[in-house]
């Protein structure tokens, strides 16, 4: 017994060290945080328009090449609105946003006075079969800076998938999906909840990449 012990521990030889280029390669990664960092230092943004939003979340706005999830209590709590200024911003730079499958028509004469230039808006109609691939083929193409889809009902993979999407197109991914998705798990770098209350809506921060500070107040009105 206490040779098989003695060969049990007997030290083996050292695992190889990965190379330097590959280590490298890896510390890169926007995902990966390193101590010592600047918050917020890896993480590429957009100015989401709104100040309360912006002071929470790392790098002042919405993660670039990442997926944004956005769960709602029921419609027209102002979701739309939250991202109106960004989008905005993005058109009036001659950038197109795509907007998949909305549950409802959108009214153009609305979004131009929320400073959309419709020149580079687009609506695409899907059916439930095909919203997905759709939006995953605007985000993985690079045509657009940012895409809105409504997705209902969505696995783990259908959202990683669309994460991947995101970081390859290097775009704004902004998905709409129902309060019951709460307890399901999420690859989202941000994922936000948009409630009602007496006072208006308010929007929690759920989940967020990055240093974030635990200690403030994540719950705030989409109109202060």
């Amino acid at each position: 017994m206490s040779a098989l012990l003695a060969a049990s521990f007997a030290p083996s030889a050292p695992l190889p060290l990965p190379q330097a280029s590959a280590l490298g390669e890896v510390l890169r990664h926007p995902g990966i945080w390193r101590g010592g960092a600047e918050p917020g230092s890896s993480i590429r943004t957009r100015a989401t328009g709104n100040a309360s939003l912006d002071a929470l979340l790392p790098g002042a706005g919405w993660p670039v090449g990442c997926l944004t999830e956005i769960l709602i209590e029921n419609d027209g709590l102002g979701e739309l609105e939250l991202l109106m200024p960004a989008l905005a911003a993005l058109t009036r730079s001659r950038r197109r946003v795509a907007m998949i499958a909305p549950p409802y028509l959108p009214y153009p004469p609305a979004l131009a006075a929320a400073g959309i230039d419709l020149d580079h808006f687009v609506q695409i109609d899907a059916g439930a079969t095909d919203s997905h691939w759709s939006a995953e083929q605007c985000l993985r193409a690079g045509c657009c800076a940012a895409v809105l889809h409504w997705l209902p009902d969505a696995n783990y993979r259908q959202l990683r998938r669309l994460q991947l999407a995101a970081e390859t197109g290097n775009a704004l991914a902004f998905l709409f999906r129902p309060l019951k998705a709460l307890q399901e798990s999420s690859p989202a770098a941000l994922r936000l909840k948009i409630s009602h209350s007496e006072t208006g809506a308010c929007i929690e921060i759920l989940k967020c990449r990055g240093i974030f500070d635990t200690r403030r107040n994540t719950r705030f009105h989409l109109r202060a």
